[in-house]
């Protein structure tokens, strides 16, 4: 199937031809049909494969000509970069249609924000947070919007976006058009279909899970930090091999412990991205990995869902990620557009259970690669990496007490239970005495008597 089966008009086709682009993926051709029929749509799809094409081209196909300063479509994506690309990816495909297409996230002046949809706009692409800010300031209008798009709802729901989202469904119109794409199927995302949408329609291409066969997947046993740098260092510099690599990490504090070390080798070659990064240092170091000023990008997860890099030669994995969904999105960055692409992980012997939860969700085992001779094995440690060491004679913890020969059981007179108010009134009554000090009418009463 090509997508002059799609029924589009000749702007998107001029649009299409440009990019080189000339049969729909899976997704995209089975999505059109019931996007471009307005019922509500829940998309399943793994990412890097075609998302943002599959509800785009049937929403810009049918999106009329309007002067109206309010938007008519709200695409929502869980992070800063996701605005910057999709917004991109749009105006690729409207390059040959009059659509005013406006991106807004956090993090950024909202005032210049607020400038920018007042001059009206037919699309806008937006960050939970902050598009509700702008509808609870009252320059942004949602009375108009007739199509919502939500994409990568599972991170934007992992991210604590859900109280925005609710938020947001209950100030826009009723009747409009509902539209989910996710990698993943939680019990969240299911939840919030329940909830808002109208008998979707569902379409699942290439769950999460299921290996791309266009990429190469590897793995290398490796006992601690220091040994995965030496083996980083031997297999990138390789340049022609590994021309674009992008390398996964945890945790920041690692992906700037090992941004640190890879620079004493490889310094204008690497970038790095990770949250605690200001928004301009972030979309620069993506910019500039994306066009080839710098080879290497090492980056956290925020790197793994949906962005869209060209020619990724290589995904390698510093650590193993905790959740095997995380695995898949991760080696989902190369390979990409049907290209063919190779991962590597770098695990250590703890992560051995993590590596078997991955395997056992793709349902097939990832080869196993001897380390190179060349490689030195170190014995460095990390202090994370570092046994605990348990402090025998610690004065400050306390020794759990335990019964002496000087322990000896009550005498039975010190057995007796305190009966309380009860007890007390007994005693009251059988030696007359006053209930309280200050009863003088009583002492004055039992004189009499």
């Amino acid at each position: 199937m090509s997508f002059r089966d799609l029924n589009l008009n000749n702007a998107l086709y001029n649009a299409l031809d440009d990019l080189g682009f000339t049969n729909p993926t899976p997704i995209q051709e089975q999505a059109f049909g019931l996007v471009a029929s307005g019922k509500d749509v829940v998309g399943i799809a793994q990412t890097g494969t075609g998302k943002t094409f599959a509800y785009m081209l049937p929403i810009l196909r049918d999106l009329k000509f309007s002067k109206q300063d309010n938007p008519r479509v709200l695409i929502l994506v869980p992070t800063r970069e996701l605005v910057v690309q999709v917004v991109e990816e749009i105006e690729k495909l409207a390059k040959y249609i009059n659509t005013r297409v406006l991106g807004v996230y956090g993090g950024v002046n909202i005032n210049r924000q607020k400038e920018e949809v007042g001059q009206g706009l037919d699309i806008i692409v937006a960050t939970p947070g902050r598009v509700f800010d702008l509808a609870m300031s009252h320059v942004l209008q949602l009375k108009s919007i007739q199509k919502v798009v939500i994409d990568e709802v599972d991170v934007m729901l992992d991210l604590g976006f859900r109280h925005q989202l609710l938020n947001l469904f209950d100030i826009m119109p009723e009747r409009r058009q509902n539209i989910m794409f996710s990698a993943t199927m939680t019990e969240d995302v299911d939840e919030l279909i329940n909830e808002f949408f109208v008998t979707p329609q569902k379409v699942t291409v290439a769950v999460s899970g299921t290996p791309l066969e266009n990429i190469s997947q590897h793995r290398y046993d490796v006992p601690n930090f220091y040994t995965k740098v030496n083996l980083l260092n031997h297999i990138l510099s390789d340049k022609e091999t590994y021309n674009k690599v992008l390398i996964f990490v945890a945790y920041k504090k690692m992906t700037d412990t090992l941004f640190e070390k890879l620079d004493e080798n490889f310094k204008e070659e690497l970038c790095v991205i990770h949250s605690n990064k200001t928004q301009n240092y972030r979309l620069r170091s993506i910019e500039q990995f994306r066009e080839g000023a710098n080879r290497i990008l090492v980056a956290t997860d925020v790197m793994a869902r949906g962005l869209d890099i060209d020619n990724v030669s290589h995904v390698i994995n510093f650590d193993t990620p905790h959740y095997p969904e995380n695995y898949m999105h991760r080696i989902g960055r190369t390979g990409r557009a049907e290209r063919t692409g190779e991962s590597l992980l770098l695990s250590t012997k703890e992560e051995q259970e993590y590596i078997d939860e991955i395997e056992k969700l793709m349902e097939m085992r990832i080869p196993l690669l001897e380390l190179p001779e060349t490689v030195e094995i170190s014995t460095e440690l990390l202090e994370e990496e570092r046994p605990q060491i348990k402090e025998r004679n610690n004065p400050v913890k306390r020794k759990k007490k335990t019964l002496g020969d000087s322990f000896h059981e009550k005498k039975e007179k010190n057995k007796k239970e305190n009966l309380g108010g009860s007890y007390r009134a007994k005693i009251a009554a059988k030696y007359k005495k006053p209930q309280t000090r200050g009863d003088k009418n009583y002492n004055k009463r039992n004189k009499k008597k």
